[in-house]
């Protein structure tokens, strides 16, 4: 391993193999060959003076890749397209010739990053149906395990901890629709030329625009494509790369919120993300659990969602049918976006499958505030039993002042039911206090609508995409 020049931590710490292949050297340039395979077997289809020979000689070193020729060949000629064809050249001297016939740089360099797009978005759709699944087991589980709300992180009427996990899901589910439109949608570039009216292939098919017109329908067919873009200058739109980088901003926006309610919750003490048992908190603290998967999840997206202006600026600036200035700034914004991603959901697959709950505080937290809660149950049944509203309405209120002063001041337990208990105009016995502080009062339709979610919105879902997110593993890194 080298020591003395920079490494990505993308690479180095976060993003999986999986996804760290589809942005390398490898993928790229493969995809390159393939697509002048491709260009050759149709240009023959339609007529061109190409043979079988030459084709069977370019698919033979699809993949064993002469890098050092076309890196020597890029320092004189300051070209990366042309010093591969040069290289490709030399493996395949009968088909020489016919290499890149037509084509501009964009044939290759643009369909192989719309290529590489729709693979990562596929990994991101299976890696998000993972979160889901994981989820979706957790909220099953906990749907019924009442639990303090929080609005402005103050308590509020409470939930069930899998009623707030279904939250979490949702995010996630509209990320997940919208990668699927947004893959689904995708469309390569085509064979347009140089400034995207296929003057190159006119020239070629001497002037049959019948053949022209079959070029970008065949290429898509064989890259599994619905289309190409109806048109173009020499590039497709980067507008595409905003659509596509904008998805990866979503999926950053759920996972920020999702890390920053673990995040909350572990330092009530009532949910922690996985610890293990030789994990360090903290280089002083010996007693620390830090939550610093979920911290983690929370800095990338951070960084994911600063990325999606690097699309938004590069479609913005280009000018008419052609300009470089987008090159260099894609090759970093798209492949480490995508990388960046990629570590936040491994992130979120490892912390969704080993939430621990501890519901003994979570019950405890529910039990200091819920008092005051129940007072407006036992003001109505007070009522009922022929009390004077506003009287009552004051007595609680005095006596709710006292026992917040005793629990905020003094640091003890909430004694607002022993105050009205002691009070004869309320009515009320331990069994009305037990009856009056029962969660499952308060949580409305929690567990109802925890478990129609579920069974109406997300296992339809997971049926329909089994296949796409049966066989994932995670290694999270240090």
């Amino acid at each position: 391993m080298e020591t003395d020049g920079y490494t990505s931590p993308l690479s180095q710490r976060y993003a999986s193999r999986e996804m760290q292949y589809l942005f390398s050297q490898d993928k790229k340039f493969s995809t390159w060959r393939r697509l002048w395979v491709a260009l050759a077997k149709i240009e023959q289809k339609l007529g061109l003076q190409i043979t079988d020979e030459q084709i069977s000689e370019l698919e033979e070193h699809v993949d064993d890749i002469n890098y050092e020729a076309a890196r020597a060949r890029e320092k004189e000629t300051r070209h990366d397209v042309m010093s591969h064809v040069y290289a490709y050249g030399l493996q395949c001297p009968k088909a020489k010739g016919i290499i890149h016939l037509g084509a501009t740089s964009c044939y290759v360099g643009d369909n192989t990053d719309i290529i590489v797009m729709r693979d990562a978005l596929k990994v991101v759709r299976k890696k998000l149906l993972r979160v889901i699944s994981n989820l979706s087991s957790f909220a099953e589980r906990y749907k019924d395990l009442a639990t303090l709300g929080f609005t402005h992180f103050q308590p509020a009427q409470p939930t069930t901890v899998g009623k707030r996990a279904t939250l979490w899901i949702q995010d996630l589910v509209s990320d997940f629709e919208q990668a699927t439109y947004v893959s689904d949608n995708l469309k390569m570039l085509g064979s347009k030329g140089t400034t995207g009216t296929q003057a190159s292939f006119l020239e070629l098919f001497d002037g049959d625009v019948n053949k022209v017109d079959q070029l970008d329908p065949m290429l898509a067919e064989m890259f599994g494509f619905s289309s190409c873009v109806d048109v173009s200058g020499q590039t497709y739109s980067r507008k595409t790369d905003l659509a596509v980088l904008s998805v990866l901003e979503q999926i950053a926006v759920s996972a920020s919120k999702f890390s920053g309610d673990i995040r909350l919750l572990q330092n009530m003490k009532e949910i922690e993300e996985p610890f293990e048992k030789g994990q360090i908190g903290s280089s002083a603290m010996a007693y620390k659990r830090n939550p610093m998967r979920s911290e983690r999840i929370g800095s990338l997206s951070r960084y994911v969602i600063s990325n999606t202006m690097n699309p938004a600026v590069t479609a913005a600036t280009q000018w008419f049918e052609r300009t470089l200035d987008d090159s260099a700034n894609r090759r970093l914004s798209i492949a480490e976006g995508f990388l960046a991603a990629d570590g936040i959901l491994e992130l979120m697959i490892n912390v969704t499958d080993g939430l621990v709950v501890y519901p003994k505080v979570i019950e405890a937290h529910l039990k200091r505030e819920l008092p005051f809660m129940a007072t407006e149950t036992i003001l109505m049944d007070a009522v009922k039993a022929g009390g004077d509203r506003q009287l009552l309405h004051e007595k609680i209120r005095t006596a709710s002042m006292a026992a917040s002063a005793r629990i905020k001041q003094d640091g003890l337990d909430n004694d607002l039911m022993d105050r009205l208990m002691a009070d004869p105009d309320f009515h009320l016995d331990e069994d009305g206090v037990d009856h009056a502080l029962d969660p499952s009062r308060y949580i409305g339709c929690a567990v109802h609508q925890t478990e129609r979610y579920l069974s109406e919105v997300i296992q339809p879902i997971l049926e329909k995409y089994k296949d796409l997110f049966r066989d994932i593993t995670v290694q999270i890194n240090v």
